[in-house]
């Protein structure tokens, strides 16, 4: 019974610091995120930094999601349901993910896609933890951990990625906007 109620009480403290959070990540979502000395939509190489360099630069949670292998809350995320047409990117250092035709509403409460942008873009490794065997998936440029893929995914390739909001940055398509005659 002790146990009942400490989880409860856990859940529900979670869900309220959550849900301060999500009133900040709303505003993120118009591409106002804090960006890192590294973020760039155009550079390609490779970034290596200590840890201690990621943790000065990078929001607390960020950090613990993209250098600690966290995860966020399921249906956390405003991205999660976001219907927007642009480009996903990484979060910590703007390397190009994914595009919007290839999200899809998976149920499983994080954003889903079922192919990234390119090859290079995602890095795949095994995950044993938690007594678990799933493919761990991470940024081809800066190594961030983004989430995990899965094989039960739509076609064309049968694959989820079940990717952590918070690492994710988005940028409308110019097209959309011209279209639509918004502007970002």
């Amino acid at each position: 019974m002790k146990w009942i109620f400490l989880f409860f009480l856990a859940t529900s403290l979670m869900t309220s610091c959550y849900s301060q959070n999500n009133q900040n990540k709303n505003a993120n979502m118009n591409n106002e995120k804090k960006t890192t000395p590294v973020y760039s939509k155009t550079d390609t190489t490779k970034v290596v930094l200590k840890d201690e360099e990621w943790k000065k630069m990078l929001d607390p949670e960020v950090y613990h999601i993209a250098r600690q292998k966290g995860t966020e809350r399921p249906f956390s995320s405003p991205f999660e349901s976001f219907k927007e047409i642009g480009t996903y990117y990484c979060a910590v250092c703007g390397n190009a993910l994914f595009k919007s035709d290839t999200k899809f509403d998976s149920g499983c409460g994080w954003p889903s896609f079922y192919e990234p942008i390119s090859k290079g873009s995602i890095i795949y490794l095994p995950d044993n933890t938690l007594g678990m065997k799933r493919t761990e998936v991470e940024c081809g440029r800066c190594k961030a951990h983004l989430g995990h893929v899965f094989d039960d995914g739509p076609p064309p390739t049968g694959l989820r990625y079940c990717i952590n909001g918070v690492v994710l940055d988005f940028e409308k398509a110019k097209e959309a906007e011209k279209k639509y005659g918004t502007k970002q």
